[in-house]
């Protein structure tokens, strides 16, 4: 493909997840041509990254607004993403924003509802889905039966405690930055909606940002989904397991494991290869822009798992007192 060919991607947020867009893109991608990037920063070079020819903008207005940049992908924290969207969709140039897709569950409802009307291609970044383990976990659950329960865990090392990390978040921590992908991967297993949540947080927001969320969740058709997400010093932690009325799978997608067993007490086991996500991310977002279809994670799949993870946060307020988990369209 040549360079005149090549789709114009404008990359917001330069920080070490930004980064690893930024290699993919220029590494992996022929078919797009990384235009635009922008930082607060903009005169610092980024170690490792080969920008020099590539224009650096510090105001993401500017760069949304750049006739070479004919997509935008977003990596910042999410109190952001709600302003950048709804610019991008002005400019009618379609976007992919990393998860969370917004910091509340209003910001969220109204990124969507704005590309919606204005048929703006909005992609969210939940980039669980496309690892193979959980790939695999999906092909796997039609043959267990009824669904019954869920078991997932998902512990991962502290990040910075810096007071920008803190207010990136909006004062929210763990279950917004973490937990959020447990939370879309309920839906994207189960094909259903989630009805109502309990939760416990320590601490619970405002008085500091969330580093444990305990949650319980219930689907529509009954599915019993208990969730533990944590911040810890070390020892990751990423498992799950699901079971049904004919038998359960258990899965590591850290350790790239998983293994079924039936009522018959047979029992298979696998061990897959890993691959790079965000490139599978990237490659949806452009063949859906390429295709003119609808991609594989809709900004509305972003905005059911920040209304869950509102929901949680409500509950966690009420001492894990249920709470029904209410959308609107």
């Amino acid at each position: 493909m040549t360079a005149s060919s090549a789709l114009g991607i404008g990359l917001i947020g330069l920080g070490r997840h930004g980064s690893r867009y930024v290699r993919h893109l220029l590494q992996d991608m022929p078919e797009t041509n990384l235009v635009a990037v922008c930082r607060k920063r903009a005169q610092e070079s980024v170690e490792g990254l080969p920008l020099s020819s590539i224009p650096v903008y510090s105001d993401y207005r500017a760069l949304i607004a750049d006739p070479l940049v004919r997509a935008v992908i977003v990596v910042t924290p999410p109190t952001l993403c709600h302003e950048i969207c709804l610019e991008a969709v002005r400019a009618r140039k379609p976007l992919l924003i990393e998860k969370p897709l917004a910091l509340t569950a209003e910001q969220a409802r109204a990124m969507v509802k704005a590309a919606d009307q204005a048929g703006v291609l909005l992609m969210t970044a939940h980039t669980l889905r496309f690892e193979p383990v959980i790939e695999r976990v999906r092909s796997i659950l039609p043959q267990l039966g009824s669904l019954r329960s869920a078991t997932m865990t998902s512990h991962v090392e502290v990040a910075s405690s810096t007071a920008a990390t803190t207010n990136a978040f909006g004062h929210r921590g763990a279950l917004l930055e973490i937990g959020i992908h447990l939370l879309d991967v309920v839906r994207f297993l189960t094909g259903d909606e989630v009805s109502a949540v309990s939760c416990y947080m320590d601490p619970v927001p405002p008085t500091g940002p969330d580093t444990r969320a305990t949650v319980h969740l219930t689907t529509v058709q009954g599915i019993e989904c208990h969730l533990e997400v944590a911040r810890v010093t070390a020892g990751r932690v990423a498992q799950m397991e699901w079971i049904g009325a004919d038998g359960r799978v258990s899965a590591d997608w850290f350790r790239h494991r998983l293994m079924k067993q039936e009522r018959a007490n047979t029992s298979e086991e696998w061990t897959l290869e890993p691959r790079p996500t965000i490139l599978s991310v990237l490659r949806a977002f452009i063949h859906a822009i390429r295709t003119n279809s609808s991609p594989p994670i809709t900004g509305r799949d972003g905005q059911r798992a920040v209304e869950i993870a509102e929901a949680c946060y409500r509950s966690a307020e009420l001492r894990g007192q249920l709470v029904k988990n209410e959308s609107n369209d």
